[in-house]
């Protein structure tokens, strides 16, 4: 007796976009992280141009640095960054009873951190040195870790807005200002000579990542 195949339904569009996205940016993420890894001449030059460029710039322009310091070490420092993420947390529980959210929201995050600092360990890449320093920072290059926290924490701020529904005059307010910040900080540390710009274009990307596949498993629990 012949039976018939039942075929599995197709995935929502939604969905589809999803799994498109996460593939193109793991796909952007190792590539980068393997020709950092492997020192790729071409891809060493144009950061070495980089930060020599940037850090002259540094140098001459004192009252951009300060302020550039101020922002890099406090407004968008992954500490503030991550009080964000707890006090919207504790918000979710307090407001909105969405304890799994807020645990996601948490969880995402210190993902984020360990993923961040595995790769540091890992990759080994030496930060930019200079005679004349406007700045320091510890632990390894890559990937930035100023630039994936904020790629997270911004990321799931605006998705968290969407999610529940906010006036669109403050989800575009807040896609500005998330906009600045993940694209100010990775300027900054690449400005005060912290690290390289490939280090903050790896942080973009992993945070990302991170992004789409926590949305991912949001959609998932909810649905």
């Amino acid at each position: 007796m012949h039976t018939q195949s039942v075929e599995s339904p197709p995935r929502p569009p939604a969905e589809r976009g999803t799994a498109r996205w996460a593939g193109g940016l793991a796909l952007c993420s190792v590539l980068l992280l393997a020709l950092v890894a492997v020192r790729w001449y071409p891809l060493m030059t144009l950061d070495g141009d980089i930060a020599e460029t940037t850090h002259r710039w540094a140098v001459d322009e004192s009252g951009v640095t300060h302020a550039f310091r101020i922002l890099t070490d406090w407004v968008w420092d992954p500490w503030t960054m991550r009080i964000l993420a707890a006090t919207v947390a504790i918000w979710l529980v307090w407001r909105r009873a969405a304890r799994w959210t807020a645990v996601w929201l948490v969880a995402t995050c210190a993902l984020a951190t360990l993923i961040q600092q595995t790769l540091k360990a890992v990759v080994d890449r030496p930060r930019p040195v200079w005679p004349d320093p406007v700045d320091s920072a510890h632990y390894a290059a890559f990937p930035s870790g100023h630039a994936m926290t904020a790629t997270v924490v911004c990321g799931l701020m605006l998705w968290l807005l969407h999610h529940y529904g906010a006036e669109r005059a403050l989800r575009r307010t807040a896609a500005a200002v998330a906009a600045i910040s993940v694209a100010g900080v990775g300027l900054t540390r690449v400005w005060l000579g912290v690290h390289w710009a490939t280090d903050v274009v790896g942080g973009w990307l992993l945070g990302a990542l991170v992004v789409v596949l926590a949305v991912r498993v949001h959609a998932r629990r909810q649905s």
